[in-house]
């Protein structure tokens, strides 16, 4: 009888291996570059920032809303911890768009920024709440005084409700089964990997951790931010707790 391989488990911190790992961008090859781009056409029309607006896109990725927003006459600065996404986003580079690669748990600047953004629940990856403050603190220092910061976060209750437990997609011939579950802190996503051009299988396991309204608003509060709005999805309508897919957060900087 055959023996069942053993899984190996990369040993730098989940975000870091797996944001950076050619199975990453391939299992999200497929993310809706129009809801993105709406996404962003609503908040313009919402936020009203003036032309040429220093903006900064914390965690940017590959940069999909950073180019939108820079094609839209805004300074725009994007940094993601992924080498592999900056790369790529570094092509699309231009006098008005910057990329570079950074740790959002590392100070980057004071004052500077009119609007600071942190899209697609690219935030809550850590293990103890002394890091999320220091996000959030960064976030804030890097803001000019009555500049915005948005999170775009999941909305725990309707996510928890809707979750599914176990999923299995083939994309080129890699398999990924993936489960998903929750406990007390965090919500977790599970995805092992079968390619059989690579020399071992691979797990990786996604964490968010498990922030509602109340948490973030004693983040804000800590950090000299006030929340000013509230939206439960992309197009910007209210948030409801049960029923909101998101939980979108407009705060200012005192």
């Amino acid at each position: 009888m055959n023996s069942i391989p053993k899984i190996i488990i990369e040993k730098q911190p989940w975000f870091q291996s797996w944001f950076d790992s050619k199975y990453y961008h391939q299992l999200y090859c497929n993310r809706d570059e129009t809801e993105a781009k709406s996404f962003i056409d609503a908040l313009i029309d919402e936020l009203q920032p003036t032309y040429k607006s220093l903006m900064l896109d914390v965690g940017c990725g590959a940069g999909r809303h950073s180019k939108y927003l820079a094609s839209k006459g805004y300074n725009v600065t994007g940094f993601d911890l992924a080498f592999s996404s900056i790369r790529e986003a570094r092509k699309f580079e231009s006098s008005s768009l910057q990329f570079r690669q950074h740790d959002m748990r590392i100070p980057f600047g004071k004052n500077r920024f009119d609007y600071v953004f942190n899209f697609f629940t690219s935030f809550g990856y850590f293990k103890n709440a002394t890091e999320n403050n220091q996000v959030v603190s960064n976030m804030s220092a890097a803001l000019k005084p009555g500049g915005l910061l948005l999170i775009d976060y999941l909305n725990v209750q309707y996510t928890e409700e809707h979750i599914i437990a176990v999923e299995e997609k083939e994309i080129d011939g890699v398999w990924y089964h993936i489960n998903r579950w929750s406990d007390d802190r965090f919500i977790y996503k599970r995805i092992a990997i079968h390619d059989v051009q690579a020399a071992r299988p691979l797990e990786y396991v996604e964490q968010v951790a498990k922030l509602r309204l109340k948490d973030f608003k004693e983040l804000f509060h800590s950090n000299g931010l006030q929340i000013v709005n509230l939206y439960g999805n992309y197009e910007l309508s209210k948030y409801d707790s049960k029923t909101s897919k998101r939980l979108i957060i407009a705060a200012r900087k005192k």
